[in-house]
């Protein structure tokens, strides 16, 4: 599936955005109505010719510039605030939560699993379509913000607290989330891929990312030892290998991944080459350093290694 053509709450496909783009045209007719007796009466004053009777005049700037205002913005206001229980309204119980944490300049996501257990990876989320989904927001370091325009509205994610939002897709399709906080160096390029699939297929891609990395192959064997070698590791968790890392992202079925470093590249072998040897030429500010020195044959093999990680 390739992106929806408008990534906006005007065009929208979850429950959340519908209701934000409803209050927009509502504000937006309130707002040129208020605009239009206003100029209206302006035009008037300055068009019609002779002296105006001080008594109408009176009424019309009293009617029409303060009291038609206050009453258009009062019917506003109550109709924004009506719909604000329905927006805070948790999750129904027995829906799929979603931990997801920001990082200068990832998402690590955990899937809560009905035994308890978590599921987790990292820039990519999935959701089932026509179901509640509640979101546990927070920071590992900085103030974020999680918005996925086209689903609904931007929560902040703050330090050593924990905010919560519901999401309710209503439409299958790829959708892209963005950090709506300033967080430093690499905001702009702080993202990740929300895909809204069937029930199905989402039962399917959950079950497969809750189990360990597959056993390589004998092309990708190399790959695995020189990851293991050049201390990836330490950093990176891999379930099922040595790989036990918990500062950067879960690799585990990275090769399912859309793409690489936080929604910057296409998950592609030539894109993942330049990410590992230019780390900081695609995304300045990030932590991972570039492996510069592995030769082009240890560069092929580990991204041979990477990519069949599904």
């Amino acid at each position: 599936m390739n992106f929806a053509p408008s990534q906006s709450a005007l065009d929208h496909a979850g429950v959340g955005a519908e209701s934000i783009a409803e209050l927009f045209w509502v504000m937006l007719i309130g707002g040129c109505l208020i605009w239009l007796i206003v100029v209206g009466l302006a035009v008037y004053a300055i068009v019609v010719p002779g002296q105006h009777d001080q008594k109408k005049t009176r009424m019309l700037v009293i009617g029409g510039g303060a009291v038609f205002p206050t009453i258009v913005l009062t019917a506003l206001l109550t109709y924004g605030l009506a719909m604000l229980p329905e927006l805070q309204r948790p999750a129904p119980e027995g829906s799929q939560v979603i931990e997801v944490a920001g990082v200068r300049w990832w998402w690590r996501v955990h899937y809560r699993m009905p035994d308890g257990d978590r599921v987790e990876t990292a820039n990519e989320i999935h959701l089932p379509v026509n179901e509640p989904v509640e979101f546990k927001l927070k920071s590992e370091d900085v103030i974020h913000a999680f918005w996925i325009p086209s689903l609904g509205g931007k929560v902040d994610m703050m330090p050593g607290r924990e905010n919560r939002l519901k999401l309710h897709p209503t439409r299958v399709g790829v959708y892209r989330g963005v950090c709506a906080e300033y967080c430093g160096e690499a905001h702009t390029q702080m993202a990740f891929d929300v895909i809204v699939e069937s029930r199905e297929d989402y039962d399917e891609w959950l079950r497969q990312q809750a189990s360990p990395a597959a056993a390589v192959s004998d092309d990708a064997e190399a790959g695995r030892k020189i990851f293991e070698g050049s201390g990836c590791g330490a950093c990176h968790l891999i379930r099922g290998t040595s790989a036990e890392g918990v500062v950067g992202p879960d690799l585990t079925h990275f090769g399912s991944r859309r793409s690489i470093g936080a929604s910057v590249m296409t998950n592609n072998a030539d894109n993942l080459t330049r990410w590992i040897a230019e780390t900081h030429r695609v995304k300045p500010g990030v932590e991972m350093p570039a492996f510069e020195t592995l030769a082009d044959d240890e560069l092929r093999a580990l991204v041979r290694y990477l990519g069949g990680l599904q």
